[in-house]
């Protein structure tokens, strides 16, 4: 009679490398959908409030519903998002992705606008000086100041994004969070720990991505601290 295999994942134990190598592609599988569906909610978020901080800049009245409107979106629970959303979207990716950037948008939005407002007046005095209309003071002179604050906006959104993803596995389309959902489910111990381990790991990488990106834009921040 053949004695039952004795390995890590038979014993359910937390850490096994077994399950890294008989689930490989299911984890890879996971993770790109992880990347997928959050750099995408975030693209789609930067559109949608680069031209949203650009009309509070513009129009001083318009800077409260704004940032009222994207603040009360912010507080509203992740489960609850999604429930609103179903009616439009069905059980979908896209789902996800629409809450996702609705997320998104305060911290963006308060972010590039706060960069906007913080480019000093006697900058932008002397930049219609020189004789720069609107469209070229805005992409030469505004945006390129304000990138700080924008980035540092974009990196907490990207990161919050990650983190958001999971939840999606309410829907079949979490990413990691599937793995997560089905392991704490099931209590498998070293899917649970494996999908939250790849989960911070997606994190702290796509912050300091997004932080040599900023620092590769902005070289006179650099020149500043010098």
């Amino acid at each position: 009679m053949t004695a039952p295999p004795d390995d890590c994942l038979t014993r359910n134990e937390w850490i096994c490398g077994l399950y890294l190598t008989t689930r490989r592609q299911i984890l890879l599988d996971a993770v790109l959908q992880h990347l997928r569906l959050t750099t995408l909610s975030v693209l789609i978020a930067v559109a949608v409030a680069l031209p949203l901080a650009l009309l509070a800049r513009r129009l001083g009245w318009a800077a409260g519903p704004v940032l009222a409107v994207t603040t009360v979106l912010y507080t509203i629970p992740s489960l609850a998002m999604f429930s609103l959303l179903l009616p439009l979207y069905g059980l979908s990716a896209a789902l996800v992705v629409a809450g996702l950037v609705l997320y998104s948008l305060t911290l963006l939005v308060r972010n590039i606008l706060a960069g906007l407002r913080a480019v000093p007046e006697e900058t932008r005095q002397a930049a219609r000086g020189l004789g720069y209309g609107p469209l070229r003071l805005l992409l030469t002179v505004e945006l390129p100041l304000a990138l700080p604050a924008a980035m540092a906006g974009l990196r907490i959104a990207t990161v919050s994004a990650v983190s958001l993803v999971t939840v999606g596995a309410i829907v079949g389309f979490g990413g990691l969070g599937n793995l997560l959902y089905a392991g704490m489910n099931t209590y498998f111990k070293a899917q649970v720990l494996t999908a939250s381990v790849l989960c911070v790991l997606l994190a702290v990488a796509a912050d300091l991505l997004l932080l040599g990106v900023q620092w590769l834009i902005t070289p006179w921040t650099r020149a500043g601290r010098a």
